[in-house]
């Protein structure tokens, strides 16, 4: 009898290990809060399942994956069609969430500003360099501007965050697209740069009268003011759920590639420096046993997952990209 239990122990061990999977991912920090607590929450109801992700950016997501060094990986800017062209692994985007990217700010005695577009693009250019300049000025009637020269901050590592922001640049200032342009390591004309969203907020924390840009949930967790932006509808907005909403409202027909833009978008309450971020996928896996966890993963992510997102300040998915990314996950190989 004894043998008997001790073969089945052995079976059943041997079972659970087949069984078990560990999928690595690297990529975004944009989306970084909610994943960790998703891949956390996955882990636990799926034991033997681990899920171990890297938040190094999305220009390292993207050449990892790509690489086929890692499962999956994760960006918040979609890859151009000379990397899908030159990537080793066929993949399609499965968009996860949506979220905002705001200016952050830490100017002495001041705790809410407003900016437009053409303002935060000749910041980063080098064109406007004090806190209490004209245009400044403008746009905050009544508020007393210090003056000091303004710190700029931005990311040392390949972005999707920056992507994001230097796409909306690109739409709202001619100066800026014809210069840095929307890339995710745009070659900075001035300041300095820190690593991650949380490399960001830590410096405009430290540094009195910086201008920097992160994820909302960054600046909500660090305590860090961050100000209105004008819209393409000429209102100004300050980065909320309801604004992420309204920007995605604007895409009436996903592309089957789910590779959209949805920064400075029309609508009265749209908020203007809005996006997804996509998980890159394989359209195959070459490991069968990962390819069926990573497919369920997704579905549930987009099935229960998405009932989570407000709670970190992001945006949830739309009901009709919903529909068709299941569509797309379904038909996985």
């Amino acid at each position: 009898m004894k043998k008997v239990i001790f073969a089945l122990g052995l079976f059943v061990c041997s079972a659970y290990f087949t069984q078990a999977q560990q999928l690595t991912g690297a990529g975004a920090t944009f989306p970084y809060p909610i994943y960790d607590k998703w891949f956390k929450e996955y882990s636990a109801a799926h034991p033997g399942v681990q899920i171990n992700y890297q938040p190094i950016g999305s220009g390292g997501g993207i050449r990892q994956f790509t690489e086929g060094l890692v499962d999956f990986g994760a960006s918040d800017g979609p890859m151009s069609d000379a990397q899908m062209a030159a990537s080793k692994i066929k993949l399609i985007h499965i968009p996860t969430v949506l979220g905002a990217v705001v200016p952050v700010f830490n100017v002495p005695g001041v705790n809410d500003l407003r900016f437009s577009g053409d303002v935060i693009a000749d910041i980063y250019l080098g064109k406007i360099t004090n806190w209490n300049d004209a245009r400044i000025a403008k746009d905050n009637p009544g508020v007393k501007l210090p003056d000091q020269k303004i710190i700029v901050v931005h990311r040392s590592d390949g972005s999707g965050t920056s992507y994001i922001f230097t796409d909306y640049l690109s739409k709202v200032s001619k100066a800026w697209a014809e210069g840095p342009g929307k890339n995710t390591s745009p070659s900075w004309p001035v300041g300095v740069g820190g690593k991650g969203n949380p490399g960001v907020a830590g410096l405009v924390r430290q540094l009195p009268g910086s201008i920097g840009y992160v994820e909302l949930i960054y600046a909500l967790q660090n305590h860090i003011s961050y100000g209105a932006v004008r819209n393409a509808a000429g209102n100004w907005e300050k980065a909320s759920i309801a604004g992420v909403t309204a920007a995605a409202a604007s895409v009436k027909d996903m592309p089957d590639d789910f590779r959209v833009s949805i920064t400075n978008a029309p609508g009265a309450d749209a908020y203007p420096i809005s996006s997804f971020t996509w998980l890159l996928i394989p359209l195959q896996s070459k490991d069968p046993a990962k390819g069926k966890v990573l497919m369920d993963l997704l579905s549930w992510i987009v099935k229960s997952g998405e009932s989570e997102v407000s709670a970190l300040s992001y945006a949830p998915l739309p009901q009709n990209v919903v529909d068709k990314e299941l569509k797309a996950i379904y038909a996985l190989k």
